[in-house]
């Protein structure tokens, strides 16, 4: 389709039209949204959690189908992509069905899920691309068997602190929006076609802000934090910067991270920290110090604006 459009408009004028007809598309989506997209049951153990109770959930389903839309309309797509976009449903559709299911499924078949969806990820993106990762200035080739499991767990923290920062009225998708905007302005020259499509996904994901800034009437759900995560992660690799992303999505690391941690040391070694903080800690701002809805969102994403400010200083 891509062919069609260049025969008539130049790449900047197509990537425009992309985003305005991927923005439309998804707002109609959830203006009229799927008769069997299911309800929340309301978050016990989050603050302010009963408020979600039947609201819509899930609707990273519609998010992700109209960004890959806009995808197959607008962009020039190649095997790799292709690859990435099939694998981007799998991730989604695991979320979507834990969304969708009576009782939450288990952290460990999650995992299970994960890695496998991880595995294939990392072996597509060497077989592609280098492992030439660079450091600022600096570059460095590593083993492919060694970029394969630092991608794995790449992939892995991208989805589940990405996934833990889903629970404030907008911040998830705002601070995704920062995040991928900001890989597109500081690496346009090395992202080709994923610059563009950052530009898409950006456009549902703001279509979607619509519908669920505070109050919402609607939640992503595991279906778009997740595909979001791994979409995330998968950037900070084209990137070639991949050590970056501890920067380029930081607040995300650092909101949803801490409680991976405390989880972890509990449940493996019966290690307990930070014991007064609750978790993730967009949780915890709201309960001790008061914070509103608004003021977590637009406090945590003016602090990865300076970030992504950052990260681009050390890479210029």
């Amino acid at each position: 389709m891509y062919q069609v459009w260049s025969n008539f408009l130049n790449p900047g004028q197509i990537a425009m039209l992309g985003i305005v007809v991927t923005f439309l598309l998804t707002f109609l989506a959830l203006k009229h949204p799927f008769s069997f997209l299911p309800s929340d049951h309301g978050r016990e153990f989050a603050v302010n959690g009963g408020l979600s109770r039947g609201k819509l959930r899930g609707v990273g389903l519609v998010i992700v189908i109209c960004f890959l839309i806009g995808s197959v309309l607008f962009l020039p797509l190649g095997a790799e992509y292709v690859i990435y976009a099939i694998l981007l449903v799998c991730i989604m559709l695991s979320g979507y069905l834990d969304d969708a299911s009576e009782t939450p499924w288990s952290d460990y078949k999650k995992g299970a899920i994960d890695l496998v969806i991880s595995i294939v990820t990392v072996i597509t993106f060497v077989n592609y691309n280098s492992t030439t990762i660079y450091f600022g200035s600096m570059s460095l080739t590593i083993p492919k068997v060694v970029y394969i499991i630092l991608g794995i767990i790449l992939i892995w923290i991208s989805i589940n602190v990405t996934n833990c920062s889903d629970g404030v009225d907008g911040l998830c998708a705002s601070l995704s929006c920062v995040v991928i905007f900001a890989f597109s302005m500081i690496f346009h020259d090395v992202l080709g076609s994923f610059t563009v499509a950052n530009y898409l996904f950006v456009a549902a994901l703001l279509a979607y802000l619509y519908f669920n800034t505070s109050p919402s009437s609607m939640l992503m759900g595991d279906a778009g934090s997740r595909a979001l995560g791994f979409y995330i992660a998968i950037l900070a690799m084209q990137s070639r910067h991949p050590f970056l992303y501890l920067l380029m999505a930081g607040v995300m690391i650092v909101d949803g991270g801490i409680g991976l941690v405390k989880v972890f040391l509990l449940r493996f070694l019966k290690i307990a920290i930070l014991k007064n903080t609750r978790t993730p800690l967009h949780d915890h701002v709201r309960l001790k110090y008061k914070w509103s809805d608004s003021q977590v969102v637009i406090r945590f994403v003016i602090l990865q604006i300076l970030l992504a400010v950052i990260a681009y200083l050390i890479v210029a």
